[in-house]
């Protein structure tokens, strides 16, 4: 098969959650254990570091990739969803998989494919496994697809396990209370592995307590280790709560919820060090986390001829677009040109209400088919007192922006990855 052949038939035999909601999740881990242990156990070749939560994955494991890389190791990331590759997903040393080892995993695979009948996910976690070990990775940072007692990267055991934060998002899924979705996403605690959690909320520190007291983990929350003092863009100032000093770093992406995830990864960075072959340096972590980079996390995609910045970010659930909006009031800026589509199974009473009530909306829908039709969109969000037009698809809303905007405004592209993802 050739490579656009490979990802064709993967699709297929596949579908991703990301493409079609629910029909694609698959609940437990037994066809996980199955297809790894076709595979010899994979992940058991190198060592691993989990990272589980609701938002700021991403960023949390580039931050740990790019500091682990920074050090010497050999580093692997698994992350989701892709913006535009499907290799992005595996990644060596910060370059992604070879569309070679693609076709051959598939090739070698398929007939277990066929009688497994695995999801997209369980497909694409082994490849990642599969690939790491034959690249002889030190340690591999592997990001949870959704939940985490259930999910099938849940199979390593790793060095630390990192949960950024909890919000309301695959409720359908994780539960429809914080307590019920924490208790998911603890699932990835393992007996004896420290456990760092970014936000020690009360709804949620007493359910991730109680599972590592179980487990007999330690645990450490970020918020009550580090403290982000202030930032300038790129520039972060950071308390030390437990040594009473300040220290600033320099962060490869921008983003006032970068505050946030960078105290999540510098706790997690402090519990790694103790267990890695070789302590991490001062100096290793300031130089990783300057070149830590994730696409769409609220990038400016402005060119030399655009008349005003255009700022993009994934964002896509509550917690993810509160931040988003409470950056955007912060902004300076005359009129504000907001590009929105989101997913169909998004809770819309949930995040209508959170958005700018200044802003002229473009009511778009990305091109697969759990988008939500932009129609629909604007009809919601209409009557949750949100004005604008609609657009037939992402370039043609973003194209629509910027023929509206001037010189002092700002547009903003976001709802959703997938709408993201057609403006990169």
């Amino acid at each position: 098969m050739t490579y656009p052949e490979t990802i064709e038939y993967l699709y297929a035999a596949a579908p991703m959650f990301q493409s079609v909601g629910g029909k694609a999740y698959k609940e437990g881990l037994e066809t996980t254990v199955a297809l790894n242990a076709l595979l010899g156990n994979p992940y058991e070749a190198f060592r691993s570091v989990h990272v589980g939560g609701t938002n700021g994955k991403g960023s949390v494991s580039q931050m740990l990739c790019a500091v682990l890389h920074e050090a010497g190791y050999k580093v692997g990331l698994y992350t989701s969803p892709h913006l535009k590759d499907f290799r992005e997903r595996i990644q060596a040393d910060g370059r992604m998989i070879p569309e070679r080892d693609v076709i051959d995993f598939i090739e070698r695979m398929r007939p277990h494919i066929e009688t497994l009948r695995p999801s997209f996910f369980e497909i694409t976690t082994a490849m990642a496994f599969d690939f790491f070990r034959r690249q002889q990775t030190d340690i591999a940072v592997v990001e949870v697809g959704m939940g985490g007692r259930l999910d099938c990267t849940n199979v390593i055991t790793p060095l630390a396990s990192v949960i950024t934060n909890i919000s309301f998002d695959h409720m359908q899924f994780l539960g429809d209370t914080l307590p019920k979705i924490a208790g998911e996403k603890a699932g990835i605690i393992k007996p004896g592995v420290p456990v760092v959690v970014g936000e020690s909320r009360p709804e949620t520190a007493p359910t991730f307590i109680a599972k590592a007291r179980e487990a007999d983990s330690p645990i450490v929350f970020a918020d009550q280790r580090y403290r982000c003092a202030g930032h300038d863009g790129r520039m972060f100032e950071i308390e030390s709560l437990t040594g009473g000093y300040r220290f600033t770093i320099q962060l490869g992406m921008e983003g006032d919820y970068q505050q946030r995830n960078l105290c999540t990864a510098l706790a997690a960075l402090d519990a790694l060090t103790d267990r890695l072959p070789r302590p991490l340096t001062t100096m290793q972590v300031r130089r990783g986390l300057a070149e830590a980079r994730v696409p769409g996390r609220w990038q400016n995609i402005a060119t030399g001829s655009d008349p005003c910045p255009i700022i993009c970010d994934t964002g896509h659930n509550e917690a993810g677009l509160a931040f988003v909006t409470e950056q955007l009031e912060r902004q300076s800026r005359e009129k504000l040109y907001f590009v929105l589509g989101v997913v169909a199974d998004k809770d819309l009473d949930r995040i209508l209400p959170l958005l700018p009530r200044d802003a002229h909306y473009i009511f778009t829908q990305a091109r697969l088919p759990r988008a939500l039709r932009a129609d629909t969109l604007a009809d919601r969000a209409r009557a949750a007192g949100l004005r604008g037009e609609v657009a037939a698809s992402v370039p043609e809303a973003l194209a629509k922006a910027r023929s509206l905007a001037s010189a002092g405004d700002l547009i903003f592209v976001g709802g959703s990855t997938f709408t993201v993802a057609e403006v990169l």
